[in-house]
């Protein structure tokens, strides 16, 4: 009798550390009691009495979950590879575990699923230009899927988007000849402007003669900064130069 209360003794605070249970601050504790639910456990030491009790663990840290890459057919009749990740977290511990069998699972599947239907509703130029907008949509059908199961799509994002060749080639063509033609439009306003610029210029010449001339010789000079230039004079270059120094003296005699 002596030898069996420390036995007993010890078969309790064996029992007793066994039954202890800690739980880290992201995780919740489903506890069932002979099958039933009984309760969520808060974070810290918690004592769970088996056979009779059993608990569930549950992580409400965001899971990032790869998307594979799956052929999409868009509304353009475009066959493309595309590949996603979706981040979602667990906001009802008790639905997680008693609702869905294995909710990284069925949150996976689903995911598949809608990213081929959204995509599949919008042209291959939509989606290269709108990408966020059915990111936006993905999450939103994705998430009321996850609400009755206790979890929360937070972000969609479409990682990776991959082209038929013959449509590269097609795209690299399109956009050559973008470029093409935003440079032919460039020269032709700068075409236009200088013209405009050079008949503004023609208008000032055309009232004051002598500016003509003037930007001949500054031409020239120009020209000579080169010592193996040689420059020649036409007459009638050398007759304007005369009348314009004539006109000049007259002024200066008016005046």
């Amino acid at each position: 009798m002596v030898l069996t209360l420390p036995i007993i003794l010890l078969v309790v605070i064996l029992y007793l550390l066994a039954s202890m249970r800690i739980l880290r601050q992201y995780e919740r504790g489903v506890v069932f009691l002979l099958g039933k639910f009984v309760g969520v456990r808060q974070p810290g030491l918690n004592m769970i009495f088996a056979p009779v009790q059993q608990m569930t663990r549950v992580s409400l840290r965001t899971v990032t979950m790869q998307i594979p890459s799956q052929k999409i057919i868009t509304k353009d009749n475009v066959s493309i590879d595309i590949a996603a990740v979706a981040y979602y977290h667990i906001t009802d511990p008790e639905r997680a575990v008693i609702v869905i069998e294995n909710i990284y699972n069925a949150v996976n599947q689903i995911s598949q699923t809608t990213v081929r239907n959204v995509v599949g509703r919008f042209s291959l130029d939509q989606l290269l230009s709108d990408t966020a907008g059915i990111n936006e949509q993905i999450k939103d059908v994705i998430d009321g899927h996850t609400e009755p199961w206790g979890a929360q799509v937070s972000a969609v994002e479409i990682k990776d988007i991959t082209l038929p060749d013959n449509m590269q080639r097609a795209m690299a063509r399109e956009a050559e000849a973008e470029r093409e033609r935003r440079a032919k439009i460039v020269a032709a306003e700068g075409e236009y402007q200088a013209a405009v610029k050079l008949g503004e210029a023609a208008d000032i010449i055309t009232a004051h003669p002598v500016a003509l001339q003037l930007r001949t010789l500054q031409t020239m000079a120009e020209i000579s900064v080169e010592k193996n230039s040689t420059i020649i004079f036409p007459a009638q270059f050398m007759t304007t130069v005369q009348e314009a120094l004539a006109m000049m003296a007259r002024d200066s005699a008016g005046k």
